[in-house]
């Protein structure tokens, strides 16, 4: 059960190509976003689309492949896990986002 804490598995597209940053010591780090969409049926029988917005992040191997190999629009499934993190913004506001972080991804379209 150790496997399950803190365990985020989704299924999406890209909704931008991957943003890379290499740091000093050759480490990369690659930033996308991934939206997720589920439909259903509200109580006037209309068809409704819910898309969630997700803030991925990969580092090392990951993020080299993700350069390399994804773009917009790709479809992926991805296994990672939640991390939550703060910073102050140009005016002086305290801003909180959550990320997944990516231990593995699959990219599931073949690029043609």
């Amino acid at each position: 059960m150790n496997t399950l804490r803190n365990s985020v598995r989704l299924v999406g597209n890209l909704g931008m190509d991957p943003e890379v940053k290499s740091f000093d010591n050759n480490r990369k780090m690659a930033r996308v976003s991934l939206a997720t969409s589920e439909s259903y049926k509200n109580d006037k029988g209309e068809k409704v689309t819910d898309t969630q917005w997700h803030n991925l992040v990969l580092w090392g191997v990951q993020a080299n492949f993700a350069e390399e190999w994804l773009k917009k629009g790709d479809e992926v499934a991805i296994e990672g896990k939640l991390a939550n993190r703060n910073y102050v913004d140009k005016d002086g506001v305290k801003r909180y986002i959550c990320e997944v972080v990516v231990n593995d991804f699959i990219k599931l379209n073949k690029r043609g």
